[in-house]
């Protein structure tokens, strides 16, 4: 059965939305990262992270990102900001977390993609973020493709707490898949995080504490006023128009495209955000 997205573009797509296709982000959910250069929204995936979405809301109650710093920027790679040691007063969050690298796929609302994938028996998107399952072994888990947050931690698997978080910033590094915890995605900002200054340092880290970029802030959107809050949009993955979008995609019909790749990857389907419509 041919596409209804057949000789469509992604901006057609989007100009021919329903307001319904499109989701308002939940404020206990969302957090803002302020820097000096700007505001970093990031989207949290409870779904697939509960515990240490309830953690980085007990941290960033307890202003525990506040006065600390981007540490880290690897060139093609992540950005990675925290404190490793957790010696800062953290609240009522915990200092150790269980590993939440899978959760059982039963339940998920699971919009699938058409296409193989190399890394995963199947790959798709969990209310706006991309993911992947295994029917064979009955689990899902977040992948990780550029903007996707995850939880630092050590060789031990139990020692990501969210304290120290980082971002994906180059092309998608999917062996890191079900080896650490994916906690959510940037929803907007991105452009600051990945023009960091590179670190000269191993693994990119930062030799020094003057090229680090302070973060002044890190605040629950829940927590602060109506008024100072960033008000977006997210195209939720559950519609039409998110298949359509995602054929667009596939096959090309731009006038520049001449051969379209009649395939996609999960980390190459946009995930379009915009302002609040009122």
């Amino acid at each position: 059965m041919p596409s209804l997205a057949a000789g469509r573009t992604m901006a057609d797509v989007l100009a021919a939305s329903k307001p319904s296709d499109w989701r308002p982000l939940d404020p206990n959910n969302t957090l803002y990262m302020d820097l000096e250069s700007g505001r970093v929204v990031i989207e949290l995936q409870p779904d697939f992270a509960p515990k240490h979405a309830a953690n980085l809301r007990a941290l960033t109650r307890a202003k525990y990102f506040d006065g600390l710093a981007i540490t880290r920027s690897q060139d093609n790679y992540v950005v990675q900001w925290g404190e490793a040691d957790a010696k800062k007063p953290m609240g009522q969050a915990k200092k150790a977390l269980a590993p939440e690298f899978t959760r059982p796929a039963a339940g998920l609302n699971f919009t699938a993609l058409p296409d193989p994938d190399t890394y995963a028996a199947q790959t798709g998107f969990v209310n706006g973020f991309p993911a992947a399952r295994d029917s064979a072994t009955g689990s899902a888990w977040m992948v990780h493709c550029y903007g996707v947050v995850g939880a630092g931690r050590d060789n031990d698997v139990n020692t990501g707490s969210g304290a120290e978080l980082y971002v994906i910033t180059g092309n998608a590094p999917r062996q890191l898949d079900r080896n650490i915890t994916v906690v959510g995605r940037v929803l907007q900002g991105m452009d600051l995080l990945s023009t960091m200054p590179r670190g000269k340092g191993a693994m990119g880290f930062y030799q020094k504490p003057e090229e680090r970029t302070p973060i002044t802030r890190i605040r629950l959107a829940a927590d602060v006023p109506e008024a100072e809050r960033t008000r977006l949009q997210v195209l939720r993955t559950d519609t039409q128009t998110f298949t359509d979008l995602v054929e667009s995609r596939r096959n090309r019909q731009d006038e520049w495209y001449k051969v379209p790749a009649g395939r996609i990857d999960v980390c190459n389907v946009p995930l379009p955000v915009r302002q609040e419509q009122r």
